[in-house]
């Protein structure tokens, strides 16, 4: 099984080097206001998918800290109530979800 695992590892590198030696003519990438950036296409590709790496951490970021958020006073409410289920007094545990609808949904 190691075996298989290590050969595909090579077959995608071995892709991937014989992708960025094909693509090693120059390439320009034109910007606002004249400003023109000349590389690699191998280079233009990779910051392309650099960029939309990043972008999309970014972009999770908010979500992330909303579920850390949620989960950690999840917990705090949780842990007083011997069941797991948080009541508050006078009021029954219901199968409803106490959190408003998410994308409003």
């Amino acid at each position: 099984m190691r075996l298989i695992i290590w050969i595909l590892k090579a077959l995608v590198f071995f892709t991937l080097f014989a992708f960025a030696l094909n693509n090693q003519h120059p390439a320009s990438v034109k910007w606002f206001f004249g400003v023109e950036w000349q590389a690699p296409m191998v280079f233009v590709v990779l910051a392309a998918f650099a960029a939309g790496c990043a972008l999309g951490v970014v972009a999770m970021v908010p979500d992330r800290w909303r579920a850390r958020q949620l989960k950690t006073t999840t917990d705090a409410v949780t842990s007083g109530s011997p069941t797991g289920v948080a009541t508050v007094a006078g009021a029954t545990p219901s199968a409803e979800p106490t959190h408003p609808p998410r994308d409003g949904l």
